[in-house]
């Protein structure tokens, strides 16, 4: 499924459960962070997921559920990725930015950032908590 068609079911909630993996979730960050500034991508990320859950009935509790925190990292790492890799590494769409960044492909990666005690805080569901271990990377352009 081509990145228009995959954002389509998703956000017209139509995209069958069991393909809604982390690997679609990247490709959806990518697709968003390609079109709009990574404040809107951001924007609509949450309000996509958050939409997502609700419509396949997602339980909403300390381990299941909408995640700001996750969201917003995980955003913030394509992000990153994108723009310091776009020069040397280009690519045509989200499988192939998946393909070629497989560190990505991970739902493990926040462990490098983040403790689970503070990624699952009650108060990191609900806003934006910065990471314990280690900073985010920066955005920045492949030439600085």
């Amino acid at each position: 499924m081509d990145d228009r068609e995959l954002l389509r079911q998703f956000e017209s909630l139509t995209l069958p459960f069991d393909q809604w993996t982390h690997r679609a979730h990247m490709r959806v960050a990518y697709a968003y962070l390609s079109a709009h500034p990574f404040d809107e991508a951001l924007r609509r990320m949450r309000a996509g997921v958050k939409a997502y859950n609700a419509r396949n009935n997602v339980p909403e509790n300390p381990t299941s559920g909408y995640n700001e925190t996750t969201t917003h990292a995980f955003l913030h790492l394509v992000a990153a990725t994108m723009r310091a890799y776009a020069k040397t590494h280009p690519v045509e769409n989200a499988d192939a930015f998946c393909d070629m960044h497989p560190q990505l492909m991970t739902k493990h990666a926040l462990r490098l950032f983040y403790s689970p005690q503070r990624r699952m805080h009650p108060d990191a569901r609900q806003k934006f908590v910065p990471p314990d271990l280690a900073p985010l990377p920066k955005i920045v352009d492949s030439q600085g």
